[in-house]
């Protein structure tokens, strides 16, 4: 697996990056529970061939050959899974050379680190890919999955858990990082929020851990959340390039969108509506430049998401290198699905929004093929229960909108109350 490449080219980076190849899964068992296209998973595709890497080497920069050899597109997603199933003395998964933060490539340059907030992704990919193995009869890899995701929710709590926080992960010497104890990047956002979007860790715990995170990480009178703090600068930690930052920018303990939409996301699966809307609020990049004075500050596009926001000593409040797709799209799941609530499920619609408590109506025009559907929403009441459906005046037994694409315009009415 590439973790880049040129499209033109096919050149690419050959890494040790521990979670490159997990990602093919997650997106399949997100897309295949939203559309039901499970005939998705037999396509015939390909594999990449390349040199492996030498003992030592972190990466290598080639143009891989497409191998004759192909298997379906279930395949490719349960050798990714099996390929994660390497772990360390603490039963977590390897980092490798990096995880999402390729910057920490030498936490585990040993081969011996592990990551925590891996663990948290990991188990949410097993219990995805237990109930497709087990639809597809695949009995020997829906248990293998299952058993597995048993025993990482077993030992991320007696491995992971810093008595307020979820640690971040374990250095080749058995160190941890993101811990108490630690006197740069004493806390990262991304085990918190992943506790939470997973459903591995016990909620009280996920609870008290994003408080935490809220606590520390969220700067409400400058307007960004801080991927971890405080940033790597002068302690004996060596944790990769990302120390080459200077503190407060990038991944080096400034604004990361990618991971501080996740919090958000956090924040509304946990129903908190105030922190949610309050996170969205500051991710969102008009918010920054609605004054000439931060205008000023920002200094980049209000039109488009910024990948970070420095919080380093004069440049606060500074975006950068904007037009990023990671962290677009995640925001557009937070708006999406976690604060609108919009959730497809294959030829329906059901709603669980998370909305501010001063709403009294919005609409969603929703495209469903080639068929419109105009949905005004009515909130009547403080819950955002649904009480009632109407199509084209009809009340729905089901708290859903059934999809039919008959190229017809439809109106409908959702009651959301107590």
């Amino acid at each position: 697996v590439q973790h880049w490449w040129h499209s033109y080219s096919g050149r690419g980076i050959r890494s040790k990056c521990s979670d490159d190849y997990l990602w093919l899964p997650f997106v399949a068992c997100l897309y295949i529970k939203a559309i039901g296209d499970t005939g998705i998973l037999d396509e015939k595709i390909g594999f990449l061939e390349g040199p492996d890497l030498k003992e030592g080497q972190e990466a290598h920069c080639d143009i891989p050959r497409v191998s004759t050899h192909s298997g379906t597109f279930y395949e490719h997603c349960v050798l990714s899974v099996k390929r994660a199933l390497k772990f360390g003395v603490h039963g977590l998964p390897l980092i490798g050379s990096g995880d999402w933060n390729d910057g920490m490539n030498l936490v585990g340059h040993e081969g011996k680190g592990e990551s925590i907030w891996l663990a948290f992704f990991l188990y949410d990919i097993l219990e995805s890919m237990s109930k497709i193995a087990e639809e597809r009869k695949d009995n020997d890899f829906s248990l293998l999955c299952s058993q597995e995701a048993k025993k990482l929710a077993k030992n991320i709590e007696e491995y992971g858990w810093d008595g307020k926080w979820y640690r971040r992960a374990y250095f080749d010497n058995g160190e941890p990082l993101g811990s108490f104890l630690n006197s740069e990047c004493r806390i990262d956002s991304i085990p918190q929020s992943w506790s939470v979007i997973s459903k591995a860790a016990q909620k009280n715990r996920s609870e008290i851990a994003m408080s935490q995170a809220y606590q520390q990480l969220v700067d409400n009178e400058r307007a960004f959340v801080k991927l971890f703090t405080p940033p790597f600068d002068k302690s004996s930690l060596n944790p990769g390039y990302i120390k080459g930052y200077v503190p407060g920018v990038r991944e080096n303990g400034g604004q990361y969108t990618h991971a501080a939409a996740w919090m958000a996301i956090a924040f509304a699966i946990l129903r908190d509506k105030k922190r949610a809307w309050g996170l969205f609020n500051m991710l969102n990049p008009i918010r920054h430049c609605d004054t000439a004075d931060k205008c000023a500050v920002y200094k980049v596009e209000p039109y488009v998401t910024a990948a970070d926001v420095y919080s380093s000593f004069g440049l606060t409040g500074r975006g950068g290198w904007t037009w990023y797709t990671g962290s677009a799209s995640w925001m557009y799941q937070l708006i999406v699905r976690y604060l609108l609530g919009i959730c497809l499920d294959v030829d329906k619609i059901y709603f669980k929004p998370c909305l501010p408590v001063d709403w009294v109506s919005w609409k969603l025009h929703y495209k469903y093929r080639e068929t419109f559907y105009h949905i005004t929403f009515l909130c009547t009441g403080s819950s955002d229960k649904v009480v009632s459906i109407k199509i084209d005046g009809i009340e729905q037994e089901e708290m859903a909108v059934r999809l039919v694409d008959d190229r017809t315009e439809h109106l409908v009415e959702v009651k959301l109350g107590d």
